[in-house]
């Protein structure tokens, strides 16, 4: 058994990460862990691995985990045998083959003569047969190098295996390789990514927060629909405070009212009475203290419930605030944007695809563009957007304010600040506080507006690209998305999502997300195989 109580982390800084984690992971059991990003689970699942240690708390392993990491340039200057930890065993093996039959062999091998046989069926098994052991990570793209280490599940054959975001660098061959490998695994896995594809082949989804950890008794599909449950009471529970805060304000307004009328009621009886002046001072003295004693109370008060209200709203999802909401009068549906025939690009004398291609796109269109890696997707797009001219054919466009968003959100200038990005969007002439209101509802706070772009995470420079594109209110003719999910938690990909669902206009989506394309509607394909031609339709 996996065993956490009263898990901490602090940053070197001192910043307290999270706390309060508590989680047991039976044999065979199979965890998704999510949260937002910020949340800590990469590194929860380092500090599971060994790699971290925790500030407070104990973590209970009764065998080392697997751990395949989010990103692998530290293995760069390695050989895959060297990244997979399995060098020294198969030198061993080879020197005792050999007749080195050494005390210092055999405690190297000990004795998995198995070894070599392993490896083969293991990179067989991820389509890696052509790859050899020695060979240097660095030369491999980054799925052949996220296949290496789940090849290395099936060499180590560990009783735990954590996994982090394995999904990023796979295209669709690959992930299905990964799914069905999840539903026929015996160990115990604990997976954090935002496929959600694959999460829904997980039966136990844990939330990470800063203070703890929730188990949901289901997969992402259920989580999902619990946490619509929990926004929704969330929700109600903001309105009646809110309607506490208004009847508070209008109790003091009130209240306030009818004591200053009883104040100027006396202050005549008095007048009338002859009351004299010394006198007079005293009583008004005391009606001001006794008004400014009534507002303290009801100020007490509706201080209480705007605090209270606040916190509410911080936990409230940020989804609906970020609709791509522009003025689509320019969008004519059914209009030809692009015509190709039969184009072809070349690199080093050799044409891309073998068979040229040929292919319409009209305005209001919804298409997902697929194909393997190599397949020339990315070509393809700069060849759309004007950045390429094919090498043979023809291309005719009538496209006008395109919109290339990648997975590096190349539209962000990362030397200026988050409010400077924003006012370069500013075709309006909006002023500041406006452009501040844009920004805090995008969920950029105070502190953010100043901040560097380079510092972003993916999910904030999602969230700034969205805001840009509605300060411009112009709808682009055509977005284009480029693997947009890839550095995104669960959170903001359902954010992006249901932003490109409200935009009106055409769309060209690289994704292997099957959820992302379904949620987005995107209803026609655009396929580039893997063998260099083409079926366009």
């Amino acid at each position: 058994m996996l065993l956490l109580q009263n898990v901490s982390y602090q940053h070197p800084n001192k910043e307290l990460l999270f706390s309060n984690i508590n989680l047991a992971v039976n044999n065979h059991e199979k965890i998704a862990l999510v949260g937002n990003n910020g949340t800590g689970k990469s590194t929860l699942l380092r500090m599971i691995a060994g790699e971290l240690a925790p500030a407070g708390g104990t973590i209970t392993n009764d065998s080392k985990p697997y751990y395949i990491p989010q990103h692998f340039g530290q293995f760069n200057d390695l050989t895959i045998a060297q990244a997979l930890r399995i060098e020294d065993k198969l030198t061993a093996l080879h020197q005792v083959l050999k007749g080195d039959v050494s005390e210092a062999n055999l405690e190297l091998l000990h004795d998995d003569w198995t070894i070599e046989e392993r490896c083969a069926t293991a990179l067989q098994q991820w389509n890696l047969e052509n790859l050899d052991l020695s060979q240097q990570m660095n030369t491999l793209s980054g799925g052949q190098k996220t296949k290496v280490f789940l090849a290395g599940i099936s060499i180590h054959q560990p009783q735990i295996v954590l996994m982090d975001e394995p999904t990023n660098h796979l295209d669709a061959a690959s992930r299905e390789l990964l799914y069905r490998f999840i539903q026929e695994a015996t160990m115990r896995l604990i997976v954090v990514s935002h496929d959600r594809t694959l999460l829904n082949l997980l039966p136990v989804v844990c939330e990470l927060h800063y203070d703890g950890i929730t188990v949901y008794g289901g997969n992402y599909q259920f989580y999902r629909e619990q946490k619509l449950i929990e926004n929704n009471a969330l929700n109600e529970d903001v309105k009646a405070k809110e309607r506490a805060l208004r009847k508070a304000k209008e109790t003091e307004r009130a209240s306030l009212e009818r004591q200053q009328k009883l104040n100027a009621r006396g202050k005549k009886k008095q007048e009338k009475a002859g009351v004299p002046t010394i006198f007079m001072n005293t009583l008004r003295n005391n009606a001001e203290k006794s008004t400014a004693k009534l507002k303290d109370a009801h100020t007490g008060k509706i201080d209480g419930l705007s605090s209270e209200l606040s916190e509410l709203r911080k936990e409230l999802p940020g989804v609906d605030q970020m609709r791509l909401t522009f003025d689509d009068a320019s969008l004519h549906k059914g209009k030809v944007l692009i015509t190709a025939e039969k184009i072809n690009f070349q690199y080093s004398d050799q044409p891309l695809w073998t068979r040229p291609l040929s292919f319409e796109i009209r305005s209001g269109e919804r298409l997902a563009l697929k194909g393997g890696n190599g397949s020339g997707k990315t070509t393809l797009i700069k060849i759309i957007l004007d950045e390429l001219q094919p090498t043979t054919g023809h291309i005719y466009r009538a496209l006008t304010g395109a919109v290339y968003i990648d997975q590096d959100y190349s539209l962000i200038d990362n030397d200026i600040t988050v409010y400077q990005q924003l006012q370069r969007f500013n075709t309006s002439a909006l002023q500041e506080h406006e452009l501040k209101i844009y920004l805090s509802r995008f969920l950029f706070s105070k502190e953010a507006w100043d901040k560097p772009c380079a510092v972003l995470s993916g999910g904030e420079k999602m969230r700034l690209v969205l805001c840009c594109l509605v300060v411009s209110n112009k709808a682009p003719g055509m977005i284009v998305l480029d693997e947009p999910t890839n550095n995104l938690d669960v959170q903001n990909i359902e954010i992006l999502t249901a932003a490109i669902r409200s935009y009106q206009g055409t769309l060209v989506v690289v994704s292997h997300d099957k959820v992302f394309l379904e949620e987005t509607g995107v209803t026609g394909e655009m396929i580039l195989d893997e063998i260099r031609g083409s079926e366009l339709n």
